[in-house]
C-alpha cells in the first residue's frame, strides 16, 4: 500500500502493543491508587486525624480517573483481539473465556459496586464499615489482575489442556492446572507489587511538586510518607518477587532469560554478567559488553557457580523440537536489545525506587523540616512520578516480546493467530483512529489531575453532597425535586 512497506502481520501486531501498552498504564496505577487510598482511610479510621481523611479523598479522585480510562482502554483491547486476532480467538476461545468471564461477572463487578459505594456514602456509614469498601475494591481489582494474568499465564506456559482433534483448538481439561500455573504464581506477586509501587511514586512525585510551591504543606508532607513508605516496602518486594520470576524463565522459557542477559553463546562457569552491552542481531553474536565476573551466576542461581546457555544453543534445540511440525524457517531469536535494555531498566528503577525511598523518608522526618530545604530532591522525586509508567511498559516488553515467535507458547505462532480477513487499509484505519482516541484520553487524563492537583485538598463537597444535605435520604421523593 503507497509502497510504505506495511503487512497485516506489523500492523496488527503494532495495534496489540499500542492497545496494550497504553491500557497497562492504568491498571497497575488503578489497583495501586486503590491500595494506597485504602491505607489512608484506615489511618483515619484508627486515628481520626482529618488529614487522611482528606488523604484518602483527594488521591482517591485520581483513581477515579484512573479506573474509567482503565475500563475503556480495555474495551478497545477486547474489541481489537476479536478484529485482528480471530484465529487467536478461536484457538484459545475455550481457556481464555473462563476466567475472562470470571474477570467480568466476579471481579470486575465487585469492583464497580463498591467504587459507587464508596463515592457516595462519605459520612453515610460508620467509618470503619466505609474503609471496609474501598479494600473491597482494591481486592477486586486485584481479583481482576489475577484471572487475567491466568489467561495470560497459559499464553506463556501451557497447561491443563487437551488438543481437540476434529477443531485443532486446545480444550480445557484441569482448571485447577490453569489456575495454579507456576507462570502465574511467579507472575502475579510481581505485577501487584509493581502496581503498589507505581500508585506510591505517583503520589510522592505530585506531593513533590506541590511542597516545591510550599502548597498544603502538612498535608502533601503526610501524603508522601505515606506512599515513600508503601514505596519503600514493595520496591523492596518487586525486587524479590522479580528474581523468582526471572529464575523461573531460566528452564521454562530460555531465550527469554538469555536474551535479558545478553548470551548469545553459552556462559562459562565464571558468570561474566553483561552490565551493559552491544548486539549484532543479524549475526546473533554480541560486539562488546562491559562484564562483570560471577554476577551473572550470583542472580541466576544465588551461588557463584553454574552455566546458562546461549541464544545460539536454545535456537538448535527449538528447532531440533518444532521443525517437524512448523517447518525449519522459523526464527526462535527474541529482539535481544528490547529484552536486554527492558530488563535493565526494570532492574535499575527498583534499586532507583528503593533508594528514593530511604533518603525521602530519612529527609520528610515528622520533626524535621529538611525535606523543604532539598529542592533537589523534591525536583527528582517530582520528575519520577512518570518513571513506574516506563518500568511497567519495559516489564511487559520483556513478557510479550520474549515470548516470540508464539502466541501461546509452543502451540500457536503468532503468524498464525491473525485474522485472515483483515486488510492493510483497515488496519492503517484503526491504528490512526486508536492512536488519537488514546492520546485524547491521555490528555484528558494529565489535564483532571493536575488541576485536581491545583485545586488542592481544600475543595468543598468532597463528600459528594451539598452543603446542608448531610440528612437527606437519597431515595426519599424530596431527593429528586429539582424545584
Amino acid at each position: 500500500m503507497l509502497n510504505l512497506g506495511l503487512d497485516i502481520l506489523g500492523l496488527a501486531r503494532f495495534q496489540f502493543g499500542m492497545t496494550t501498552v497504553f491500557h497497562f498504564f492504568f491498571v497497575p496505577f488503578s489497583i495501586g491508587l486503590a491500595f494506597v487510598v485504602a491505607v489512608m482511610e484506615t489511618m483515619y479510621a484508627i486515628k481520626g486525624d482529618e488529614d487522611y481523611k482528606k488523604m484518602a479523598q483527594f488521591w482517591g479522585k485520581m483513581f477515579l480517573y484512573s479506573f474509567a480510562v482503565g475500563v475503556v482502554t480495555g474495551i478497545i483491547q477486547e474489541f481489537q483481539f476479536g478484529m485482528n486476532w480471530s484465529e487467536y480467538s478461536r484457538f484459545m476461545g475455550d481457556i481464555f473465556g473462563a476466567p475472562l468471564a470470571i474477570e467480568a461477572l466476579a471481579a470486575f463487578f465487585m469492583e464497580s459496586t463498591f467504587i459507587g459505594m464508596w463515592m457516595f456514602t462519605w459520612g453515610r456509614f460508620n467509618k470503619w464499615v466505609h474503609t471496609l469498601f474501598i479494600w473491597l475494591v482494591m481486592f477486586g481489582s486485584s481479583l481482576s489482575a489475577l484471572w487475567i494474568l491466568a489467561a495470560n499465564s497459559f499464553m506463556q506456559n501451557p497447561l491443563g489442556y487437551i488438543i481437540n482433534q476434529q477443531t485443532g483448538h486446545v480444550q480445557m481439561v484441569s482448571f485447577g492446572a490453569v489456575l495454579g500455573n507456576p507462570q502465574l504464581w511467579s507472575e502475579f506477586p510481581h505485577v501487584i507489587f509493581g502496581a503498589f509501587v507505581t500508585a506510591s511514586f505517583v503520589i510522592a512525585g505530585c506531593a513533590a511538586w506541590r511542597l516545591l510551591k510550599k502548597d498544603h504543606v502538612t498535608f502533601y508532607r503526610k501524603s508522601l510518607n505515606v506512599a515513600l513508605v508503601i514505596g519503600l516496602i514493595f520496591s523492596l518486594g518487586s525486587i524479590a518477587s522479580g528474581d523468582i520470576q526471572s529464575r523461573y524463565l531460566i528452564n521454562n522459557q530460555p531465550m527469554k532469560f538469555a536474551a535479558m542477559e545478553g548470551l548469545y553463546k553459552d556462559s562459562t562457569n565464571k558468570g561474566e554478567w553483561a552490565a551493559i552491552a552491544g548486539f549484532d542481531n543479524k549475526q546473533h553474536k554480541t560486539t562488546w559488553s562491559v562484564d562483570v565476573p560471577y554476577v551473572l551466576n550470583l542472580l541466576s542461581y544465588h551461588k557463584t557457580t553454574g552455566t546458562i546457555k546461549g541464544m545460539n544453543t536454545i535456537n538448535k534445540e527449538l528447532h531440533a523440537k518444532y521443525d517437524k511440525k512448523y517447518g525449519n524457517d522459523i526464527n526462535y531469536y527474541v529482539p535481544t536489545k528490547t529484552l536486554f535494555w527492558s530488563f535493565r531498566i526494570m532492574s535499575g528503577a527498583g534499586a532507583l525506587f528503593a533508594l528514593l525511598a530511604i533518603v525521602g523518608l530519612f529527609f520528610n522526618r515528622k520533626k524535621s523540616q529538611l525535606i523543604m530545604s532539598q529542592r533537589w530532591f523534591l525536583y527528582i522525586m517530582g520528575l519520577c512520578l512518570w518513571l513506574p509508567f516506563i518500568v511497567n511498559t519495559a516489564g511487559w516488553f520483556i513478557t510479550e516480546f520474549g515470548r516470540y515467535p508464539w502466541v501461546v507458547y509452543g502451540l500457536l505462532t503468532i503468524a498464525d493467530a491473525v485474522s485472515p480477513n483483515v486488510s492493510v487499509a483497515s488496519l492503517l484505519t484503526s491504528n490512526i483512529i486508536y492512536f488519537l482516541m488514546f492520546a485524547g484520553m491521555g490528555v484528558v487524563m494529565i489535564v483532571l489531575c493536575h488541576r485536581t492537583l491545583k485545586a488542592g485538598p481544600d475543595i468543598e463537597n468532597t463528600d459528594g453532597y451539598a452543603a446542608g444535605d448531610t440528612d437527606l435520604d437519597p431515595y426519599s421523593k424530596g431527593a429528586f425535586n429539582h424545584d
